[in-house]
């Protein structure tokens, strides 16, 4: 059969419950223990002084005393003692000895004080006390009685009994007293256990709640954190734990609803060219050789414009799936804007500046690709004249900057410039470009360690400062 389950409180109080017997009753049983040692020592020192003391007296009156007889010497002297029970064995020859049974004399002849029990004193002891009278003194514990005895001559032997009865009572009152004190221990033991289960349940159980509720989508659940302890680290690792939960939630929120936006923009773009092929593609069997001649033209243009749209995506997904390649060499970037400025406007009104020493370590290719966007987004959403400045000056990066003399950037646009398909009204209007140039861009200048910095200084300027020792960083 399957353990029957306890919650936490119940676990809780149980083991406090239980510590704090365990706790209690060992400490009521040693305080007993110690207690009843100490009291038991107490009555048999005084019961010897008592028995050795008339042990004394005994011999003083049997060798100075009237009576020449020791046995009535004795008799007469444990007389006239006041409530103690005694016996008197005799083996002087012309007595009668005394019973041997089951190996100890048999002592029934008592001077009772109260219901002392008969008791059978062990025959190797009281020989032995016979022969080295007055030291040896022997001890018997017989139902409730103290029993000590010992030979006043090698023919007497004098046997006391010292009733334990109040003693005995004594040590039960003693363990009634520690019982009662056991059981109010354990009582406000049990107590604190149910107030210190609940007060640990209780964040415990906020915890839980909170967890459920992170569960179901409320991002914004929180455990209050109330002291410094254990409990209270918990509730600031659940509250940690939380708001990365809830960060994680939020950005993968904020790419889905990019990813959607992304393909959205996509296939607008896609289906604009394709259109434009489709129609161009059925004026190509016209008889006119004009038309086809312009047809023609159409439809190299649109195959290139979907060609560098594709290449464009397919980039983009290279940095999303983190595989883009990397390949690091000497670059001379004065060399390398050059050639970037031939390829991308050898006919713009651009002035280059080139200070200090500009060679750096980098990939060439996405380094080219960085100035190359930018001179095209300067030519195509700015206007001339552009100055492009190179600056080498420092030690441990060369800088890159592009402005432009256009009408700037909108400051609406400014935190989203480099999203991807990010496009002011003028640039769709006035252009074909994708709305990618810039994002492939800053993705490019990511990997070097660098960031592009879009600012308006009588036109847009774009900066970017590229480390000279490069390590890549995705």
């Amino acid at each position: 059969m399957p353990l029957p389950y306890f919650g936490l409180r119940a676990r809780i109080s149980l083991a406090v419950m239980l510590a704090t017997l365990l706790a209690t009753v060992s400490m009521a049983f040693a305080a007993y223990r110690l207690q009843a040692d100490e009291t038991r020592n107490r009555f048999e020192l005084a019961a010897r002084t008592s028995f050795e003391s008339d042990l004394k007296q005994a011999l003083y009156q049997i060798q100075y005393g009237p009576v020449t007889d020791p046995a009535t010497a004795l008799t007469a002297y444990m007389t006239r003692e006041q409530g103690i029970s005694w016996a008197l064995l005799d083996f002087t020859s012309g007595g009668r000895p005394p019973d041997l049974w089951e190996g100890g004399y048999r002592v029934d002849a008592v001077v009772r004080r109260d219901d002392t029990p008969p008791v059978t004193l062990p025959e190797e002891l009281v020989d032995y006390a016979r022969r080295s009278y007055p030291e040896p003194v022997g001890k018997l514990d017989v139902d409730g009685y103290l029993v000590y005895f010992g030979a006043a001559t090698d023919s007497l032997v004098l046997v006391e009994f010292y009733n334990m009865g109040g003693l005995n009572a004594e040590l039960a009152k003693l363990r009634w007293s520690l019982a009662a004190i056991a059981l109010v221990v354990s009582t406000a033991g049990v107590a604190t256990a149910l107030f210190a289960a609940k007060r640990i349940q209780r964040p415990v159980h906020a915890v839980a709640t909170a967890a459920r509720l992170l569960g179901e989508g409320e991002l914004s659940t929180r455990v209050p954190v109330r002291g410094r302890d254990e409990l209270a680290d918990l509730a600031v690792s659940f509250n940690a734990m939380a708001g990365q939960v809830g960060h994680s939630i939020s950005e993968l929120q904020a790419k889905d609803r990019q990813q959607r936006r992304f393909i959205d923009d996509v296939a607008h773009d896609l289906r604009t060219p394709i259109a434009a092929m489709v129609a161009v593609v059925d004026s190509l069997d016209t008889a006119d050789a004009e038309v086809r001649s312009r047809s023609a033209r159409l439809l190299t243009a649109q195959t290139r414009r979907l060609a560098r749209l594709v290449e464009d995506l397919l980039e983009m997904s290279r940095f999303d799936a983190g595989v883009a390649d990397f390949r690091t060499e000497p670059v001379d970037l004065a060399a390398l804007v050059t050639d970037a400025l031939e390829l991308s406007a050898p006919s713009a009104d651009v002035e280059l500046r080139v200070h200090g020493d500009v060679t750096l370590t980098g990939d060439p290719r996405r380094l080219h690709t960085v100035a190359r966007n930018l001179l095209i987004n300067a030519i195509g959403h700015g206007a001339e004249p552009i100055t492009v400045t190179i600056d080498g000056s420092r030690p441990e990066s060369v800088t890159l900057r592009v402005a432009d003399s256009g009408p700037g950037i909108p400051d609406e646009l400014l935190p989203l410039l480099f999203d991807r398909f990010v496009r002011g009204d003028r640039a769709r209007q006035a252009t074909e470009g994708s709305g990618l140039g810039l994002a492939i861009a800053d993705q490019n200048a990511r990997l070097h360690g660098a960031k592009i910095v879009a600012a308006n200084d009588g036109g847009a300027v774009f900066t970017v400062t590229v480390p000279r020792g490069v390590t890549t960083t995705g």
